[in-house]
């Protein structure tokens, strides 16, 4: 099988939703990456800012790089969807986008958009990584 999903126990059970936190393509070494909250297990948010979200949505994304067998260095491509309007967000979110992603600098696209997963989630990260 050219596919391995990836399902870090650190981050929520996504079965029950139908999804893997990372499916790997073992052919060409590419990382997919479900979009990644601000839920804990129990899909809670701990925060209730768009940074806070944000910090919290980068976290989770390095659990599941790292258990991908990839990291913040590998990126290809990160979607950033925000609640409202993406740029009135910019100001607040670029230093933290900038610490985290460093060097790494991935292609990046900021989408404002009307709802997520539900209705106390304001970030989520989708990205694509190639492993390390």
């Amino acid at each position: 099988m050219r596919k391995q999903l990836v399902n870090p126990p650190q981050r929520y059970d996504g079965k029950p939703h139908g999804l893997s936190h990372a499916v790997i393509d073992t052919a060409t070494g590419t990382v997919y990456i479900s979009g990644q909250v601000d839920w804990d297990m129990n899909h809670q948010v701990s925060s209730h800012t768009v940074e806070g979200q944000l910090k919290n949505a980068l976290n989770n994304l390095t659990i599941v790089l790292d258990a991908s067998g990839s990291s913040v260095e590998n990126l290809l491509n990160l979607r950033i969807y925000i609640r409202g309007e993406f740029g009135e967000f910019l100001e607040d979110i670029a230093p933290i986008l900038a610490e985290f992603l460093a060097d790494s600098r991935p292609a990046l696209t900021g989408i404002g958009v009307a709802s997520l997963a539900s209705p106390e989630t304001l970030v989520e990260i989708e990205a694509t990584a190639a492993l390390k």
